[in-house]
């Protein structure tokens, strides 16, 4: 088995977004992200009667609280940490035993795979500094 590639850590943004449930709701909301030239990197949502929360994670650090507010959408931005890791088995509990071992408490997480060998973790913590410090540590020690 090959040594595991090197961890890579960037600090991204997320606006959760207010939506009614109702069909075509999420097509507006990813309408406008497309329109204006902005790539959507992470999507989650929760679902409960009438309303869902979407959280959308956008690489990068600009501001896109614009072109929510122009369409009407009520959002709330928060800081996230990518993390990229090669997609084997155990490297999801490397990080997030990394994060435990370092006294931080993870308050949001959802990732993927989609081939090409990497994974990406999209971690929102209750201290993103001292998040970004552990991971940082762990991506120098791979």
């Amino acid at each position: 088995m090959s040594s595991p590639e090197p961890v890579k850590v960037s600090l991204i943004k997320q606006y959760s977004v207010f939506l009614t449930n109702h069909p075509g709701a999420l097509a507006d909301l990813a309408k406008r992200f497309g329109d204006s030239g902005i790539n959507i990197i992470g999507l989650s949502s929760e679902v409960r009667d009438d309303s869902a929360l979407v959280r959308i994670a956008l690489d990068g650090d600009n501001d896109y609280s614009a072109v929510l507010s122009k369409a009407g959408f009520a959002s709330v931005e928060s800081k996230m940490i990518s993390v990229e890791v090669d997609d084997q088995p155990g490297r999801l509990h490397q990080v997030t035993k990394a994060l435990g071992e370092g006294g931080v408490n993870i308050t949001n997480v959802y990732g993927t795979a989609a081939g090409g060998g990497i994974s990406r973790l999209l971690i929102a913590a209750e201290n993103t500094s001292k998040a970004m410090a552990v991971l940082e540590k762990l991506a120098a020690s791979t």
